[in-house]
């Protein structure tokens, strides 16, 4: 790392250390923050399109079928950052299984334990807040018989790392996180702020500590999909988010290159107006096009309600709907298992769905059958 490249930042200091390498240890939160007006303006757009998609969430008399496939959608693309190739359709026909057919299995596992990772925690918040105990939590779950998981799961390091290009060292790589004994200092310093009441608006708060997260960098692998996770879980616990509907990892992903920029900015020269206003304007974009997605899904839920209605066994069909929003890629195993009804009476609601077009199969075979809610897919990936 070259240390004439950090210079007269806010965000924290170079230091060298006793093995000659050089290391960047993060200032303890709040940074000196100067207010700009395209700060501020940022800020007032992100909480107002973020007001809009909590309350028609809130009104939505589907909500609670939606936030299965948004959970998915965004560990879907903060996977996709750390290399993954899976898509939403691979991690649903996963979890469907077999996965025989399956191309991109090791990634779609690693997609399905973030999944894991964030319904955890998203339940674990309600009697455990956000602190370093659930952070290793969320990290153990992760890792967990994936690529990595050989790098002490749900530890804290207790090495150096670093972050570079591929064969690069902590000589010239791009960026070298503080050091064990200054990582743990830095960690406990950032539980701190995370605890203690603050005037500084959620949004902002949530901002400055993704990216000390990032620049900390306490564990040996899983570090990005983490800090993006402890967004959604702060945003929740802080009731900033009614519901975890907002896929932030998707405007991350489309703008991956400026996002790691953004942050070894604020690490380089304190460029903490240049992150907040990237920050403040995912949340904006990300919660306008959610809010267009739920709209889209509640006008599909209509009309599915419409195209069953003349059949029989209306009560049932409509359970059964409600988990194709929930899973639009599923076997008729998981419907019974799901709703609790027999094999036969599941397999006779599947067929009433492909018949009106809901739902068509995908494997062409006669035995462990996947069916899929094509105009559902696409809204949610839209």
């Amino acid at each position: 790392m070259n240390p004439e490249e950090f210079h007269n930042s806010s965000a924290g200091k170079v230091i060298q250390t006793e093995k000659g390498y050089f290391a960047f240890v993060p200032s303890p939160l709040p940074s000196d923050l100067r207010w700009s007006l395209a700060v501020v303006s940022a800020l007032s757009e992100a909480e107002r399109d973020l007001s809009r998609l909590n309350t028609l969430a809130g009104a939505f008399p589907f909500n609670q079928t939606l936030i299965v496939p948004f959970v998915r959608q965004e560990a879907v693309f903060s996977s996709r950052i750390e290399g993954t190739r899976a898509s939403l359709v691979d991690l649903y026909a996963y979890e469907a299984g077999p996965i025989s057919f399956l191309e991109k299995a090791d990634d779609a596992h690693e997609v399905f334990n973030y999944v894991q990772a964030l319904e955890y925690g998203l339940e674990r918040v309600k009697t455990l807040p956000v602190s370093l105990r659930l952070i290793r939590e969320l990290h153990a779950r992760l890792m967990q018989n994936v690529r990595g998981s050989l790098l002490a799961p749900g530890e804290f390091r207790r090495s150096q790392n670093w972050i570079g290009p591929a064969g690069s060292t902590l000589e010239n790589a791009t960026y070298v996180p503080p050091p064990v004994e200054e990582m743990l200092d830095t960690l406990d310093a950032m539980e701190r702020f995370i605890h203690t009441p603050s005037q500084l608006p959620a949004l902002v708060r949530t901002a400055l500590l993704h990216y000390q997260f990032e620049a900390i960098h306490p564990f040996l692998d899983g570090n990005g999909r983490i800090g993006r996770l402890l967004i959604i879980l702060l945003l929740h616990e802080w009731q900033v988010l009614s519901h975890p509907l907002l896929n932030l990892s998707v405007y991350f992903e489309s703008q991956r290159q400026e996002y790691y920029a953004r942050l070894l900015d604020v690490s380089k020269q304190g460029a903490w107006d240049e992150w907040l206003r990237f920050f403040l304007n995912g949340i904006s974009m990300q919660a306008s096009n959610d809010t267009v997605r739920l709209e889209s899904l509640l006008s599909l839920r209509v009309d599915y309600q419409e195209r069953t209605k003349a059949g029989r066994r209306q009560e049932r069909l409509e359970q059964v709907l409600d988990l194709v929003f929930q899973r639009p890629v599923l076997n008729i195993r998981q419907v019974e298992a799901a709703l609790g009804i027999p094999y036969v009476t599941a397999e006779r609601c599947i067929e009433r769905l492909m018949e009106t077009g809901i739902l068509r199969e995908i494997t062409g075979k006669a035995r462990n059958r996947i069916y899929r809610a094509d105009e559902i897919l696409a809204v949610i990936e839209k």
